[in-house]
């Protein structure tokens, strides 16, 4: 077949066409069933193919007819022998790649800033993490990659480990040198899983950081949706034989997936693939000149700095991606959010992400020059607002999170009897839960890890910020869960 050709979302056309008389649900039967409002805004067509896994249409748990064809067509696309469609997101994705390798006391090394979807697959799996520490950049106050000295170190402290997975690139856009961090690994017999949720692009342009299939990886959970060009929630699963079963990664994404899989996501999976195989050189190459241009203008601006080449050089900054904007807005005297918050009360404009540093802003091949302007204007007109202030400019002293110590696996700690305690004193007890900032969804916390003065700090410091923090079931978080402790009776 032609990478031009889409059989999912033509067969769903071919069959929506024919107007069949339904007795199968959806319940709202094209729509007629449905709300009118929402309706007349979804639209026909939309609610046409919002369909079920009928005989002709296939079936996402055993494809074997158009499905099966689109995700043969994106293994060819990706350079992958086996591709998967996930309906449950990359997050999905991910929990399906981990519970496909490990099982209970198996050891998994990853990096400690991972999304928390990977420590929920640990939870699940029963696996235990070995973690190592990423490279932390102190100026911009975030995590980058890991080196291939801690992967070779790690490997050797523990041979018996059954995976290691790598975060290519990072959520702001980082690789590590992902092609040697295979090879070390493959040299050990051990399998590499990649979190590719931001990188679905980079496969299709040389001039971006490798991709985790060329790069040699087994497995590599790649979210569509978040730059390719298919709806939310939509992602894919890349698999290399060898090391990992592709069998048994199918039989483990169906225990994990919906049986009534969206045909939108998956029409919309198969559409984007076609557009990146076939255009994506050229989208590409317009949205890095875009980006490009948008950074070299916001780096014009005084007290702004949004980050580019000049961070590639140590061990774990091996590549970047140019089409993420890192900018730096502590020399204005804000936070992250404070500037987010500014962005759209006044611009109508929303970004990626905040912290307490920076803002993060994407660059697609859905932008224009347009979208660039808008945003540098107003950046220029907030710096410019601050430095009209009278008082003076005070940068915003960078504050990093501490790694704390495992002291029970994540799975042990999560199903241990627990009890709550008021959050202003809980350091040095073994936390139950998770405590994260999302997005970007990188844990301070997670179950089994010993509660620090300094991170109890770090989350009092988010709050106030008026950064989401979540994860606890107290969303004020002025209660945390915590393993129970019981006491000598006198």
């Amino acid at each position: 077949m032609s990478q031009y050709q889409t059989p999912l979302f033509s067969g769903l056309l071919e069959h929506a066409k024919k107007n069949p008389v339904q007795f199968h649900i959806p319940g709202h039967k094209k729509g007629v069933g449905m709300d009118p409002d929402f309706r007349d805004f979804i639209g026909d067509n939309a609610l046409s193919i919002d369909l079920i896994n009928i005989g002709p249409l296939d079936d996402l748990h055993q494809p074997k007819g158009i499905i099966k064809q689109a995700q043969d067509l994106a293994a060819e696309a990706f350079g992958a022998d086996r591709t998967f469609f996930s309906v449950q997101g990359t997050s999905g994705a991910i929990i399906a790649m981990i519970m496909a390798v490990c099982g209970p006391e198996d050891k998994i090394i990853v990096p400690r800033n991972v999304h928390k979807s990977i420590m929920s697959a640990i939870v699940f799996s029963g696996a235990i993490p070995v973690f190592i520490h990423p490279e932390i950049d102190e100026d911009l106050g975030i995590s980058h990659g890991i080196t291939t000295d801690s992967v070779e170190k790690a490997l050797k402290q523990h041979p018996d480990a059954k995976a290691i997975l790598v975060i290519n690139p990072t959520y702001f856009g980082i690789s590590a040198d992902l092609k040697r961090i295979v090879e070390i690994a493959h040299s050990h017999n051990v399998p590499v899983l990649v979190d590719e949720a931001h990188g679905v692009h980079i496969h299709f342009h040389d001039e971006l950081p490798l991709s985790a299939m060329q790069a040699g990886a087994d497995m590599a959970a790649t979210s569509v949706h978040k730059l390719g060009g298919s709806m939310t929630q939509s992602s894919i699963l890349n698999v290399k034989e060898g090391l990992v079963s592709a069998k048994h990664v199918q039989a483990i994404l169906s225990m994990l997936t919906t049986t009534s899989t969206s045909y939108l996501l998956l029409a919309s999976l198969d559409v984007a693939r076609k557009q990146l195989a076939t255009k994506g050189k050229e989208l590409i190459d317009k949205t890095i000149n875009l980006a490009q241009s948008i950074r070299k203008r916001i780096n014009e601006i005084d007290h702004l700095h949004c980050v580019g080449e000049e961070i590639l050089g140590s061990k774990a900054t091996f590549d970047y991606d140019p089409t993420k904007l890192i900018i730096s807005v502590k020399e204005l005297g804000l936070t992250g959010y404070e500037v987010e918050k500014w962005l759209r009360e006044r611009h109508n404009i929303e970004v990626e992400m905040s912290d307490l540093y920076n803002i993060l802003c994407i660059i697609t091949i859905g932008d224009t020059e347009s979208e660039g302007f808008i945003l540098v204007n107003a950046l220029k007109e907030l710096a410019e607002e601050r430095e009209h202030r009278k008082e003076k400019i005070e940068p915003i002293q960078v504050l990093l999170p501490e790694i704390p110590i495992l002291a029970l696996t994540p799975r042990d700690a999560f199903y241990s009897e627990t009890e709550v305690i008021p959050f202003e004193q809980s350091e040095g007890r073994i936390i139950a839960e998770f405590i994260m900032v999302y997005p970007p969804g990188i844990p301070i916390f997670i179950p089994g890890e010993i509660i620090t003065k300094e991170n109890l700090h770090y989350v009092k410091e988010n709050l106030e910020a008026g950064l989401p923090v979540q994860g606890p079931e107290d969303d004020e978080i002025k209660t945390i869960r915590v393993i129970k402790e019981y006491k000598a009776i006198k």
